[in-house]
């Protein structure tokens, strides 16, 4: 397809470059752009820069935040005692809008995959350990994808915590197996959060 515009061309080359969009939804998506006026672009523009300008990573559970510490981990009222392991943000918003956790969270930023390099080092795994080392906690709950990737971070994260005596839980199985957590229905993350069970290495 050969674009008329090198500015066009340009434009859809970035667009295209993001999870998920290919180039024909990238020219759809610029061409749209192209016929807003320029202050809805410019303000498109500004909100993005500020994203990555401006966001921070909160210092103690990784959740993206606008201070230092998120409003979670801020939360006097949330249970310090319970950590629910995630992979990245999204899971942290699907949880929360079931409103059936009170606890706080410990975002890993991704999954243990060999086969796309990602290795344990990779993961926010490390300050996971300084927390159960540093405050008391008495739960860590695994709520990872029930895929390949998922099953093998909670087998390694399981044998990491093993020597400090927590109780480590996860999710029941409502969710389909080689799902990702955040496209579960609100209703059934928040049963397999409620009626979560004790995790061992024998599972499936």
């Amino acid at each position: 397809m050969e674009i008329p515009s090198k500015y066009l061309s340009k434009a859809v080359e970035e667009i295209a470059s993001l999870p998920g969009i290919g180039k024909k939804s990238a020219l759809r998506i610029a061409l749209h752009l192209l016929r807003q006026p320029a202050k809805d672009t410019e303000q498109l523009s500004k909100s993005l820069v500020e994203l990555v300008t401006i966001a921070k990573s909160c210092i103690i559970c990784h959740n993206v935040s606008d201070e230092e510490i998120c409003p979670i981990c801020a939360d006097s009222r949330r249970n310090k005692a319970q950590i629910c392991v995630v992979e990245d943000i999204r899971d942290v918003m699907a949880i929360e809008s079931t409103g059936t956790y009170s606890g706080v969270y410990h975002v890993l930023g991704g999954l243990i995959s060999p086969m796309e390099g990602i290795s344990p080092a990779d993961l926010n795994i490390s300050t996971l350990i300084k927390k159960l080392e540093e405050s008391t906690v008495s739960e860590v709950i695994f709520a990872l994808s029930p895929t390949l990737e998922g099953d093998t971070t909670n087998f390694y994260l399981f044998k990491k915590l093993q020597s400090f005596g927590v109780f480590v839980s996860t999710l029941s199985r409502g969710i389909a197996v080689g799902s990702e957590l955040h496209y579960a229905d609100e209703l059934t993350l928040g049963r397999s959060l409620q009626h979560r069970q004790p995790f061992s290495l024998q599972q499936k």
